[in-house]
């Protein structure tokens, strides 16, 4: 089974096996390779009942920070994409804590987050400005103030601050978290101004590692 929620309708999913799986949104087909096949069985849920997506059809209304009121050991995955940043730092740990509960003894998380200290870079660099335009997007123009604290438009449309970030992540903080709550391998690798981490309960086996193409440990 696998768990997943996202950034806007931070909707949580579960499919039946982690490597039989696919995702609607056509980009994550080539990012994740168990994402290939049908759902035997799909479950979406979200923060609150005001945040559900009726498309979603959801089955299962959990917040986030209370994943362990689910049964623990059950999920071989969670893709968490862009949503950690929309909690506070302490909150975070509840989240992480709840992945740890929820995965099997050797399930992982796959976890996707700006990554503030090749933003900062990038600033300092180019000595640019706040509301500098930084890069375009499907959604339009995206500025630095987007990026650190949520993208704008979309808070002051939508009327919900959950919208908003309310924490960052460096390679390092995220690393050193992730050990914290329970995950002793954690493989970064980079992209343009994010990160992806694959984080393990357990040291992963071969086949997880040839599967993810699993970076070297740092």
């Amino acid at each position: 089974m696998l768990l997943r929620y996202c950034c806007n309708r931070c909707s949580i999913g579960f499919a039946q096996h982690a490597d039989d799986l696919y995702f609607r949104e056509s980009a994550l087909l080539h990012d994740f390779p168990l994402l290939r096949k049908p759902y035997s069985q799909v479950l979406t849920g979200t923060k609150s009942p005001g945040q559900v997506n009726p498309k979603d059809n959801p089955d299962v209304i959990c917040d986030a920070r209370q994943l362990t009121s689910l049964p623990g050991s059950v999920y071989d995955s969670v893709y968490c994409s862009h949503n950690l940043e929309h909690y506070y730092r302490h909150d975070v740990e509840k989240v992480l804590a709840g992945f740890v509960h929820v995965l099997k003894d050797d399930g992982f998380a796959y976890i996707r987050v700006p990554d503030m200290g090749e933003l900062f870079n990038t600033i300092v660099k180019n000595e640019m400005d706040i509301d500098d335009f930084l890069y375009q997007s499907a959604l339009g123009p995206i500025t630095i103030r987007d990026v650190i604290y949520g993208y704008g438009l979309e808070i002051e449309q939508s009327g919900k601050d959950f919208y908003a970030h309310k924490t960052g992540f460096t390679q390092k903080s995220l690393y050193l978290i992730l050990q914290t709550a329970g995950f002793p391998w954690v493989y970064i690798s980079l992209g343009p101004l994010e990160f992806t981490a694959f984080a393990f309960k357990n040291e992963p086996g071969e086949y997880a590692e040839k599967l993810l193409n699993l970076p070297s440990l740092p």
